[in-house]
């Protein structure tokens, strides 16, 4: 995948991925940082578990990025609280 699709899928992902773990955005860049380290961490899991990994950008693979990205919003509110 070239590196505009990464950004592409990762900013959908994110973006998704905020909505359903805070109901709100996170702002443009987090939601593309988010998106596209969630694309990663969804796709090794993924293949970890005997699926697919991100294929292109396509429904399946914006599904494995949002899981991916909602396991990382899920981990980063974990540590942001334990700071404050």
């Amino acid at each position: 995948m070239s590196i505009l699709a990464w950004i592409v899928l990762g900013l959908i992902a994110g973006f998704i991925a905020s909505k359903i773990v805070n109901r709100t955005g996170s702002g443009l860049v987090m939601d593309l940082l988010l998106g596209v380290v969630g694309a990663f961490v969804g796709g090794y899991l993924f293949t970890r578990f005997g699926a697919a990994g991100v294929t292109g950008l396509n429904l399946y693979s914006i599904l494995v990025a949002t899981v991916g990205a909602a396991i990382v919003l899920v981990v980063y509110h974990a540590i942001a609280r334990r700071r404050v």
